[in-house]
């Protein structure tokens, strides 16, 4: 049996949340501490991924000291250059003004992050695309694109940057929006010290195979974060884990288990109507239940089916590990 890997959840987790129909609201408005509490109330997370700037009137000395207290730690850090402000792009927005707020936004999450002893800053830029045929300049906005990390990540040598992708959402089109372009831009941005953080439901609603995606990341050395979730592959759902392509996850795990890939599994999910920390622990039990399977899994065999690419074998050997490892799950 291998060692229980370290579970992680974006803080966001335990937010409360509103859409265009609830627009007051799911639950009451919490600060950034009443999250943090939240998250340690689960019990098994070890690392919490924070949202930058905090919520009003919360301070960094005050995060420390929340964080402390739920015996917690901050794997990363991400700035909220998706916001209002940055509606036409962050990196990539027409007016030079709002594009240095961004980047001021991020290199401030980059002294965050070495306050807090974080691994990273993640970037997420959501509003970094277009919406319309013939709204931009194709090969203009991906050159800023690149350009506002190169010099972000540029300017922070001791710090490590990922970029999550995800095809669209805000914007309809978003630039950073599969593994393979994201690969791309790094390797023509030339930093050593930007990597990607795959989320799980973002490969699957684009398209990908999520393990698939793993793996072409890891062959690059470009997978330093992961976020798992799930959806019904047409939208950004973020519904707990597992709950509906049991499958492909285990088989994203496994990519991860062959390859030696140790870091945190990390919850990015958005329980609207659930209870957030009952969402959080049912999403662990399923972790727990999917590590339990890696371990059962006759690996040996599973290679030989592949090799004859013979479907059902491969399938068969899954099912047996997956269907004996969940009667265990606590």
């Amino acid at each position: 049996m291998t060692a229980l890997p370290r579970f992680g959840a974006g803080l966001w987790h335990f937010a409360s949340y509103v859409d265009r129909y609830a627009v007051d609201g799911y639950a009451q408005p919490r600060t950034t501490l009443e999250q943090i509490a939240l998250a340690g109330s689960v019990g098994d997370l070890s690392v919490v991924d924070l949202n930058y700037p905090f919520t009003p009137g919360v301070t960094l000395d005050e995060v420390k000291d929340a964080l402390k207290d739920a015996d917690l730690e901050a794997i990363g850090i991400t700035p909220e250059i998706y916001l209002r402000r940055f509606g036409k792009g962050a990196f990539t927005n027409p007016d030079p003004a709002v594009r240095s707020a961004a980047l001021d936004l991020m290199h401030e999450a980059a002294g965050v992050v070495r306050e807090l002893g974080a691994d990273y800053v993640k970037i997420w830029p959501g509003q970094d695309g277009w919406d319309y045929p013939f709204q931009v300049n194709h090969h203009d906005v991906w050159k800023l694109a690149k350009d506002g990390m190169k010099e972000l990540a540029g300017n922070h040598p001791d710090l490590k940057f990922v970029i999550e992708y995800k095809p669209r959402e805000p914007r309809v089109k978003m630039l950073w929006d599969s593994a393979p372009r994201t690969i791309l831009g790094i390797q023509e941005i030339g930093l050593d010290n930007i990597g990607v953080l795959l989320d799980f439901g973002h490969s699957l609603y684009g398209g990908e195979s999520p393990a698939d995606a793993a793996q072409l990341l890891i062959d690059h050395g470009l997978l330093w974060g992961m976020d798992v979730n799930d959806n019904l592959r047409g939208w950004d759902d973020d519904l707990v884990v597992g709950t509906v392509h049991l499958t492909e996850i285990f088989e994203f795990f496994y990519t991860l288990r062959i390859n030696g890939w140790e870091g945190v599994w990390q919850l990015d999910q958005f329980p609207f109507r659930e209870d957030t920390v009952d969402a959080a622990r049912t999403s662990i039990r399923l972790l727990k239940a999917l590590h339990h399977a890696l371990d059962t899994l006759d690996i040996a065999a599973l290679r030989e089916a592949q090799e004859r690419q013979d479907a059902m074998a491969a399938q068969r050997l899954v099912q047996d590990a997956l269907l004996s490892s969940m009667g265990g799950a606590r």
